[in-house]
């Protein structure tokens, strides 16, 4: 056998074999029973002066949410109001903040929400979220929702506060 010829022969049998192994993988794919996690997701501008999380407790109430968590958000604040991890209180600042991660659990039953800011030189802090965070221009906020799930605070015992609590809905 001439050598271009066992390449090709080669290139067909590896090519093949993918070919096997996507279709393996897809019927496989199609025979599972994909689990829901996101019944909804809501997209939504807070605008200037807004408080950031006045707003999200806001949306949460109106929207009942039992169980929901920020997918993504991008913004810009005029004041912060954080309080870092293990101080009693929050720290505040006023000027020009960019929102570089927002993240947390939301629920009607409580919420836990983390934000991290960056200043004009891009030093950056973060901590909890806490009232008095003034939108500068704009917070894009994506959220998730699922109504598998109840996501409750309470305390366990474990530390001395309250902690999330996840309980999965019957039937969902």
């Amino acid at each position: 056998m001439d050598c271009p010829n066992f390449i090709a022969m080669n290139i067909y049998k590896n090519v093949g074999i993918t070919l096997l192994a996507f279709m393996v993988i897809s019927i496989l794919a199609c025979q599972s029973k994909p689990m829901k996690t996101s019944d909804k997701t809501y997209a939504f501008r807070l605008k200037p002066g807004q408080d950031l999380k006045l707003s999200l407790d806001s949306f949460v109430q109106a929207n009942q949410l039992e169980a929901a968590w920020i997918q993504t958000a991008v913004g810009s604040l005029t004041d912060y109001n954080i309080r870092f991890a293990n101080q009693p209180n929050g720290s505040k600042d006023s000027g020009h903040f960019e929102i570089v991660s927002l993240v947390g659990t939301l629920s009607v039953n409580g919420s836990h929400i983390h934000i991290s800011v960056s200043d004009s030189t891009g030093k950056t802090i973060g901590g909890h979220l806490l009232e008095g965070n003034k939108i500068y221009t704009t917070a894009e906020i994506v959220i998730g929702s699922s109504k598998q799930f109840q996501f409750k605070r309470e305390e366990d015992g474990t530390t001395p506060w309250k902690e999330l609590q996840v309980k999965e809905m019957p039937n969902q």
